[in-house]
């Protein structure tokens, strides 16, 4: 495990690996930030205007992702322009985590900025910038991910602990929400994850201090011990797609605990011995 960027991130989160860049790109949610590492040039931090929940590649230049207010485009010189609000009467609502699926669709997630509420929904944005809420009643949505065909995505409540799995069909209408995992006080909180070139789902435990790699039927198959206490997130990038990127957080640590944690808020990444999938860019 390598301690790539120790950036103290109140909240890294989003990690994407963007291949015409040969460069992973994650956010600081809780403030107005962007991590940028690459092998070439390593770690680099950006300001931003506004806060991102998440930022993704377009096929057609630049970046999309989620923001407080709604869906934003980011031009390739990280300028932040809103494309739609999804939720305007929910004010203490923000987008948390985002993916794109095989076929270059957006998929995003909004929550409670408080955690209490389950005001949270899922959405699905198109190539042509329309969108439309797929499932709605979380408190903190996080971490879509899919199979290696398209055809089933992961969802994650994070506060209940539970992962979903939703079967797609070629245009991208889910059937129903069916539970998928449900773990314990003791697991720790699934948060962010991504899927492997063998179709097994690695998420990332908040509180848990690892991440796990689970079958598709949902069988634990390996767990590895992370050095702080809130990872968030992982993605695998690399030029051959074999280090798995591990995002993590610094918020409600002690000073104490700070101190114990070398790289709390930090980027992690090791080699899991099994490669990633190349993620397609947004469509639209």
């Amino acid at each position: 495990m390598e301690l790539l960027a120790d950036f103290r991130a109140n909240l890294g989160e989003g990690p994407c690996w963007v291949e015409r860049e040969q460069a992973l790109f994650w956010v600081d949610i809780n403030t107005p930030r962007l991590f940028r590492w690459s092998e070439e040039e390593g770690g680099s931090v950006q300001d931003l205007s506004e806060n991102l929940c998440s930022i993704l590649p377009r096929a057609n230049g630049g970046y999309i992702g989620g923001a407080y207010g709604g869906f934003v485009a980011i031009s390739a010189d990280y300028e932040i322009r809103l494309i739609a609000n999804p939720e305007p009467d929910l004010r203490d609502n923000r987008f948390n985590d985002a993916k794109v699926d095989r076929e270059g669709r957006l998929w995003a997630g909004t929550m409670d900025r408080h955690e209490q509420r389950a005001s949270g929904s899922l959405y699905r944005m198109d190539a042509d910038l329309g969108w439309q809420r797929i499932d709605t009643g979380y408190r903190v949505t996080n971490g879509p991910a899919f199979s290696v065909d398209g055809r089933t995505m992961y969802h994650t409540d994070s506060a209940v602990q539970q992962v979903y799995a939703f079967d797609l069909d070629v245009h991208g209408n889910p059937g129903a929400r069916r539970l998928f995992m449900q773990f314990e006080a003791e697991d720790g909180y699934p948060d962010g994850m991504t899927v492997d070139a063998e179709n097994c789902l690695w998420i990332a435990f908040w509180d848990g201090w690892c991440v796990r790699r689970f079958s598709p039927q949902g069988d634990l198959l390996a767990e590895i011990a992370v050095p702080v206490q809130k990872p968030t997130s992982v993605a695998f990038g690399g030029r051959d797609l074999d280090r798995l990127f591990i995002s993590s957080a610094s918020r409600d640590l002690t000073d104490a605990e700070l101190a114990a944690q070398a790289g709390a808020g930090g980027l992690h990444a090791f080699a899991p011995g099994v490669r990633g999938i190349a993620e397609r860019p947004f469509a639209g």
